[in-house]
């Protein structure tokens, strides 16, 4: 090949020198494979939110990611409008930036009950930011707001600010701070995503949430009763573009506050799905899992587009 020719493949966008390597190839033969490099970026260039490989259920189920990260302590007075908490980000910034999450405790809850979430999901590309609130006795509301203060913060002022894509947030909480989380969707229709685990809130009516919601219950719950709190929540999302309610077998309240495989997984494939918008996971949410195992019960839509 001539030294004009080489330079021209070089220039040429990725598409030009996909359809040239088609039509150079021998008419008796099939097309070579295209080279992963190739491969990713297509993908890349179709969305360019996608992170990491393409997910397996051993990947999506493991304990790690393939992200390195790191922990980094945010001490009271750090930023206005939440108390304190720790961020678990990815340190390899050669993807981009990455989606950020913000995770509120229940009710008399501190933040390490809910840490576990942070190095789960931000080594699967991932900003997490998981909360100690500002009283153990703040109701839905006051930790729906904390947790936007606690995004606001992440984009804003924070050490890791700048591996933030603003554009691409979310919100998870576990009890109360599972309520917090439908009060922050209903307040800022922006997000991507949200998660309440085992929600517990005296509002019923989340008409207005206009954000991709999965709800988490458990099936012996007795301080938030799945079928008359998660489950009925869940049939009042009304304008969520899309939703789904998982309801884990011989599972209770406190179940969200430990290390949990299909908890993680699901949580893992709804943000990688609505907050990357990577298609890739789509396989573990549509069609719908069958109950049996940890699942008690599944429900949902599949994604629209």
């Amino acid at each position: 090949m001539s030294k004009q020719l080489a330079h021209a493949f070089r220039v040429l966008p990725v598409a030009a020198v996909l359809a040239a390597g088609t039509a150079l190839a021998p008419a008796a033969h099939a097309a070579p494979e295209r080279p992963a490099a190739i491969q990713q970026a297509v993908r890349l260039a179709a969305n360019p939110y996608e992170r990491g490989p393409a997910p397996t259920e051993e990947s999506i189920t493991a304990e790690r990611g393939p992200f390195d990260i790191e922990e980094i302590d945010v001490p009271a007075g750090s930023g206005e409008g939440f108390n304190q908490g720790t961020i678990y980000a990815p340190t390899d910034l050669s993807q981009g930036t990455f989606g950020a999450i913000a995770v509120s405790p229940g009710f008399v809850s501190p933040e390490a009950w809910i840490s576990w979430y942070g190095p789960r999901l931000a080594s699967q590309g991932f900003v997490v930011m998981t909360l100690e609130t500002n009283s153990l006795l703040d109701v839905p509301a006051a930790r729906g707001e904390q947790l936007l203060a606690a995004l606001d913060h992440l984009t804003g002022e924070s050490k890791v600010s700048d591996r933030v894509d603003s554009s691409r947030l979310a919100v998870m909480g576990h009890s109360m701070g599972g309520g917090g989380s439908l009060e922050a969707a209903a307040d800022r229709p922006s997000l991507q995503a949200a998660i309440p685990l085992a929600p517990w809130n005296t509002n019923y009516d989340w008409a207005d949430v206009r954000v991709p919601t999965m709800i988490m219950a458990a099936d012996n719950d007795f301080i938030a009763p799945a079928g008359s709190m998660a489950e009925s929540y869940f049939n009042n999302l009304t304008a969520a573009p899309e939703k789904a309610y998982l309801e884990l077998n011989n599972a209770g309240h406190m179940t969200f506050n430990s290390p949990h495989t299909t908890i993680a997984k699901y949580a893992i494939a709804w943000m990688k799905r609505f907050v990357d918008d990577d298609a890739r996971y789509e396989q573990f949410i549509c069609p719908a899992p069958e109950s049996g195992g940890d699942i008690a019960k599944y429900t949902g839509t599949c994604p629209t587009g």
